[in-house]
This record gives structure tokens, C-alpha cells and sequence, in this order.
């Protein structure tokens, strides 16, 4: 009976998200809220565990509830300013090596590695870098100084998830077109099936054309452009993942139907 009740419960939730997500109006005022909270810096009035994470809370639920569920060994970061996102993903991982543990019957050594995170940035300042170094999660993470597209970079981070089975991917660094199609195209490969790639502020092709003066980026020329011309680059060629097998990726709506309010339409992409 309690199974059915389950059942009950996320059918009818997921016929909402959708019907939610089906409503333009509802839709509208999501994005008009980051519109609106854009000019206040409001990704940046949140903290993970101490750390400020630039980040919508509400994708930071949707990160939260992809690592729940698909219960990677390895998380790859792009982008680590100043180092929350990495805080809170290894929160999650420890999270996972903790119920592993109990359900073995298990001690768990609260500094065994286990799984972990990877973090590129091109610039790690100094004060960041230590103040990472200082928590206690920080050793599950690694960080890896110098741009996310230097073959060198791509390469080490390669050797690394080869070593891996279950592996998601966030990118969230130089938001150009250019950039990030480059990322996902060193990147997108490591994922392992099933698992996600992760491109944040695609929302950036949605938001008024003066909404970044002073960035590189803009409409036109953002991640939105990049995910579209990659996923265009993957059904015009056969391009292999780490495990060997074809790349194949679809845009999952259903998270965004949910959110409302993200900062990655379109950019929660599922390996299938």
C-alpha cells in the first residue's frame, strides 16, 4: 500500500512539473525574477557550508538531487571562484560514502577520500584557495589551476575520470559561445551514461540585450548557443565517450519545468 502511495504521489507530482512548465505565463515570471534581482547580485547572497556559491537556490537543489540520484564516484567542476559549489558537492559525496557505509555495517573513515572533486579555474586567488584548503571537506577536492580548455588541463582531468565509473560534469567558468563549446566538447566525453553534463548560465540568451556591458558575452553568444551548436556537432558525427560507447545527449526540460527559476535553460544535459 505505501508503495502505491509513493507511486501516487510522484505521478501526480510529475504531471504538475509539466503542466507547470507548460505555462507561459508562469514561465515568464520566472525569468523576470532574474531579471529583476540581476542588477543586486542576488546569486551571490548564498553560502554552502560556509562558503559563498554564486548560484540560484534553486538550482542548487536540482545539483543537490542529481548527485542523490545518480550517486557519482567523480564531480568536475569548471569554475570554482570561491569554492562553495565544490563545498557543497563534496558535502553530497561524503553524504553518499556515509550511507554506503551504513548500509555495509560499516565505520566510515571521515578522511577517506572515496569519491571526490575535481575544480578548474583559470585564476584561484589566493584567499579562496585557502580558504577551501581550511574546511573540512577539503579532502575531497582537488583543484587544478589554469584555463578548463588547455589540452594539458583536459588532459590530466581525462586521466583522472578514467579512473572513475560514475561521472557528472558542471560547467560554469568563461560563459562565451566560443568557451563553452570548447568544454563541452573536452568534457561531454567524460560523462559517464545516464549521468549529466551541466551547463550553467545558458539563461544568459534570455536576459535583456544590456544585461552584461562589461562581459564577453551576451545573446548571441553565450552557453545557450554553445549546448545547441554541440548537440548539433553530436548528431552530425559520431564522437565516442570515455567508455567508448557513442555520445549521445538529450536536454532534460523536466528540471527546469520544475525550477522555474535557473540559470541553465536548456542546460541540463543527460547523457543517454
Amino acid at each position: 500500500m505505501n508503495n502505491d502511495l509513493h507511486k501516487e504521489f510522484a505521478q501526480e507530482r510529475a504531471c504538475d512539473i509539466q503542466r507547470q512548465g507548460s505555462d507561459s505565463l508562469a514561465c515568464a515570471i520566472g525569468l523576470e525574477f532574474l531579471v529583476k534581482t540581476a542588477p543586486y547580485k542576488y546569486t551571490y547572497n548564498f553560502k554552502s557550508l560556509g562558503r559563498p556559491i554564486i548560484q540560484f537556490p534553486q538550482d542548487m537543489i536540482a545539483i543537490q538531487e542529481l548527485i542523490w540520484e545518480l550517486k557519482p564516484d567523480l564531480i568536475i567542476e569548471t569554475g570554482i571562484a570561491h569554492g562553495g559549489s565544490l563545498i557543497m558537492s563534496a558535502s553530497m559525496l561524503a553524504m553518499l560514502d556515509y550511507c554506503d557505509a551504513v548500509e555495509q555495517g560499516k565505520m566510515l573513515d571521515p578522511r577517506a577520500v572515496g569519491r571526490k572533486v575535481v575544480g578548474v579555474d583559470i585564476d584561484i586567488r589566493q584567499h579562496n584557495r585557502e580558504a577551501i584548503e581550511a574546511h573540512p571537506l577539503a579532502h575531497k577536492i582537488e583543484m587544478i589551476q589554469g584555463s578548463s580548455v588547455d589540452p594539458l588541463i583536459v588532459e590530466k582531468i581525462k586521466n583522472i575520470a578514467s579512473s572513475y565509473s560514475k561521472v557528472l560534469v558542471c560547467l560554469d567558468s568563461n560563459h562565451t559561445h566560443e568557451h563553452v563549446l570548447e568544454e563541452l566538447k573536452a568534457y561531454a566525453p567524460m560523462v559517464s551514461p545516464n549521468s549529466y553534463c551541466v551547463v550553467f548560465d545558458t539563461v544568459i540568451e534570455n536576459m535583456p540585450q544590456d544585461a552584461f556591458p562589461d562581459r564577453p558575452w551576451g545573446i548571441g553568444n553565450n552557453p545557450k548557443t554553445a549546448v545547441h551548436a554541440y548537440l548539433k556537432v553530436l548528431e552530425s558525427q559520431k564522437i565516442y565517450g570515455l567508455n567508448g560507447s557513442v555520445l549521445k545527449y538529450e536536454i532534460d526540460k523536466n528540471i527546469e519545468n520544475k525550477l522555474l527559476i535557473t540559470v541553465a535553460p536548456d542546460g541540463y544535459l543527460k547523457r543517454i
